[in-house]
C-alpha cells in the first residue's frame, strides 16, 4: 500500500502541489506498526488532482462528497483517498461541520485534527511533518487534543468516544487536560445518533486494550450520557452505559477477589479474545453484583449469590437498547447467566453435567446442538477470564479449560433438532411420507436416552414404532 501512495505523492509534488500522507497511517509507521489505510492530502483542488492522476496513467471515481473534495485514486496497489487541504466551522449538529473550506497550508489543515497522534504528515521520502506534537506524545503514550481539548470536543462530540477507542487502541493513557475538558461537551453527547454510538463501543470493545477505553469511558462519566435514536418515527433519548456506575469502588469478597467490581470487569476483559460476543459478556458477566437486591452479608463475609440472573436482566435491557438482534442479545445474555452455574460444576465435579445440558437442549434456546456446543465453548473462554480477572491464583484455569471441553463434547452428543439425528437415506425411505411424524418422535427418544443417536439405533426404533403402529391398526380394524 505504501508503493501506491507514494506514486501519488510523486505525481502531485512532481506537479507543482504539496502532497502527504496523513494520520493513522503515519501514526502507525511512527509506532512501528504496519499501517493500513493510507489517506493522502494536498495543497491541489478537486479537479486538478483528477487531471495529475489522469496525466500519470491513474483513474479516478471522481468525488467522494463534493462538501470534502475528496478523490478516490486508483493505483495497481489499491484505492486511496486524496484530499484537498481543508479547515471546517462547526455549529449545533453534534458531529458533522456546517461549513468546509479549502486551506491554504498543511498546518490549516492539521489543525483542525482531533488528536495529536494521528495529525503528523510524512512525504514521499518518508520525512516526519509533526507540527502538534505527535511525536512526543507517542514517545509518552500519552493521548492529547491538538489544541483546545474542550473545542476539539465541542466541535464533535464523537471525539469523546474516539478519545477512548484509541486509548484502547494504542494502550495510552490521556492527558489530565483531555479527562478534565471530556465533561464540558457531555450534552453535546445528546446530538449523536445511537447509531454511531454504538459502532465506537463496538470497535472499542475489540481493541487490543479495550479495558484501557473502557476505564476513561466509565471514569469519566460519558457511559452515563444519552443520545438519540428514532423510534416509531419519535427521537427518543436512550442512555448509553449508566449500569455500569456501580461498579466503580464496589467491594469484594477479598478471599476471592484482588480488586474491586470494576476494575475485576477490565480485569475480565483483558483477558477475553477480541470477540464481540465475549467481550460484551465479559463486561457485563458481573453487572448484576452489589445491586441492593443482590448484594449481602454473611457471616462477616460479602456475597452476591443471584448476581448472574440479575446481570443476565440488564445485559438484555443493554443490548436490546443498542439495537442488537434477537440472536445475538440471546448469545450474551445465556454466558452472563450461567458463568457461576459453570464454575459450580468445575469445582463439583461430581455434578451431573449432563442434566445441565439435556435441560438447555430442552429449554428451546438453541436450535442445532453445534449452538449449545459453540456456548458453551465461548462460556468456558468467558470463565478462564472470569478467573484470570481475581488476580489471585489460577490454578482453577487449567480446570475450567478441561471441564469445558467436556462439556462441549456433551452438548454435541446432545440433538436438538431432527437435523442433529444420526441417520441415513435408508431411514428416510423406510419412513416413506411419515417422516415428519417419526422424526420428532425418535429425537425425542435419543433426548430422553432412550434411543442412541446412531444410524442403527435409530433405524430400529423407527422400525419399531411402525410395527407398533401396524399392530395397532389391525386391533381397531378387527375390533379388538
Amino acid at each position: 500500500m505504501w508503493k501506491g501512495a507514494n506514486r501519488i505523492l510523486a505525481a502531485l509534488t512532481a506537479a507543482g502541489y504539496e502532497a502527504f500522507i496523513i494520520g493513522g497511517a503515519v501514526r502507525d509507521i511512527v509506532m512501528k506498526r504496519e499501517p493500513h489505510d493510507f489517506d493522502i492530502v494536498t495543497s491541489a483542488r478537486p479537479d486538478t488532482v483528477v487531471q495529475v492522476m489522469e496525466r500519470n496513467g491513474y483513474k479516478t471515481t471522481g468525488l467522494v462528497g463534493k462538501s470534502f473534495g475528496v478523490v478516490v485514486v486508483i493505483t495497481p496497489e489499491g484505492h486511496y483517498e486524496v484530499a484537498t487541504y481543508r479547515r471546517e466551522q462547526y455549529g449545533k449538529d453534534s458531529h458533522r461541520p456546517t461549513s468546509v473550506a479549502y486551506a491554504d497550508s498543511l498546518e490549516e489543515d492539521v489543525k483542525r485534527r482531533d488528536f495529536t497522534v494521528n495529525g503528523m504528515a510524512m512525504n514521499e521520502t518518508g520525512h516526519i511533518i509533526d507540527l502538534v506534537g505527535g511525536v512526543h506524545a507517542i514517545s509518552h503514550k500519552r493521548l492529547e487534543t491538538i489544541g483546545d481539548p474542550h473545542r476539539r470536543f465541542q466541535e464533535d462530540a464523537l471525539r469523546l468516544f474516539r478519545a477512548c477507542r484509541f486509548a484502547a487502541r494504542l494502550d495510552f493513557s490521556p492527558s489530565e487536560s483531555l479527562v478534565n475538558a471530556m465533561p464540558s461537551a457531555f450534552s453535546r453527547v445528546e446530538g449523536l445518533s445511537l447509531e454511531r454510538v454504538k459502532a465506537e463501543i463496538e470497535t472499542l470493545l475489540l481493541e487490543p486494550f479495550a479495558e484501557k477505553g473502557l476505564d476513561l469511558l466509565v471514569q469519566s462519566r460519558l457511559g452515563n450520557c444519552a443520545c438519540k435514536v428514532v423510534r416509531h418515527g419519535q427521537i427518543e433519548m436512550v442512555h448509553i452505559l449508566p449500569e455500569l456506575y456501580h461498579l466503580v469502588n464496589l467491594p469484594q469478597e477479598k478471599r476471592y477477589h484482588e480488586f474491586d467490581g470494576w476494575h475485576h470487569t477490565l480485569a475480565v476483559v483483558h483477558a477475553t479474545q477480541p470477540d464481540l460476543i465475549l467481550r460484551w459478556a465479559a463486561l457485563l458477566h458481573d453487572v448484576g453484583k452489589g445491586l441492593p437486591e443482590v448484594r449481602g452479608i454473611r457471616n462477616g463475609k460479602i456475597t452476591d449469590w443471584g448476581h448472574d440472573e440479575a446481570g443476565a436482566v440488564l445485559a438484555q435491557q443493554i443490548l436490546l437498547r443498542f439495537g442488537y438482534d434477537k440472536k445475538f442479545v440471546s448469545r450474551v445474555v445465556w454466558l452472563v447467566q450461567n458463568h457461576m452455574r459453570f464454575h459450580y460444576f468445575v469445582s463439583h465435579p461430581e455434578a451431573n453435567a449432563e442434566k445441565w445440558m439435556r435441560k438447555e437442549a430442552n429449554s428451546g434456546s438453541f436450535r442445532y446442538s453445534r449452538e449449545l456446543q459453540e456456548a458453551c465453548e465461548q462460556q468456558s473462554k468467558v470463565c478462564v477470564a472470569d478467573i484470570i480477572g481475581t488476580g489471585k491464583s489460577e490454578q482453577m484455569v487449567d480446570d475450567t479449560v478441561t471441564f469445558g471441553k467436556k462439556l462441549a463434547r456433551i452438548a454435541k452428543s446432545i440433538p436438538i433438532h431432527t437435523r442433529d439425528l444420526q441417520y441415513d437415506r435408508e431411514l428416510l425411505t423406510v419412513m416413506g411420507d411419515r417422516v415428519g411424524e417419526l422424526l420428532p418422535h425418535v429425537l425425542h427418544q435419543v433426548q430422553s436416552k432412550q434411543v442412541k443417536n446412531t444410524p442403527e439405533a435409530l433405524m430400529h426404533a423407527v422400525k419399531r414404532k411402525l410395527m407398533r403402529d401396524t399392530i395397532k391398526q389391525e386391533e381397531i380394524e378387527n375390533g379388538e
